[in-house]
């Protein structure tokens, strides 16, 4: 069963979950053709490898510290960091400490 997505209009709390991310798990909040919102809960050590998604990219970090691999450089971001990454953009991320994560890609039709 897929998870629910918001509708347009309706509020999506994106604040820090706190002593709650250790039962979080990461969720579309939602998508249309063009957009699509998650928040990614990343566990102290975890990551995602590097990879390349089609369209433009924002990562920002909601709460933890998590280490962004891309442009052949590696930058620390913590709470309230964003960053844009262009479309096909090589990038990894990697949780410094138990992280929330917002991100927003810009699909591809």
């Amino acid at each position: 069963m897929a998870l629910p997505h918001a509708t347009s209009g309706q509020l999506i709390d994106i604040r820090p979950l706190g002593p709650r991310i250790d039962a979080a798990v990461s969720n579309a909040l939602f998508k249309t053709p063009q957009l699509e919102l998650m928040r990614l809960v990343l566990p102290r050590g975890k990551g995602m490898p590097e990879h390349t998604v089609p369209g433009a990219v924002t990562i920002q970090c909601l709460e933890g510290v998590i280490e962004l691999s891309a442009h052949q450089t590696t930058q620390t971001v913590y709470a309230g960091g964003l960053v844009y990454l262009a479309g096909g953009e090589p990038h990894a991320l990697h949780a410094l400490e138990d992280s929330s994560v917002l991100l927003t890609l810009l699909l591809q039709n």
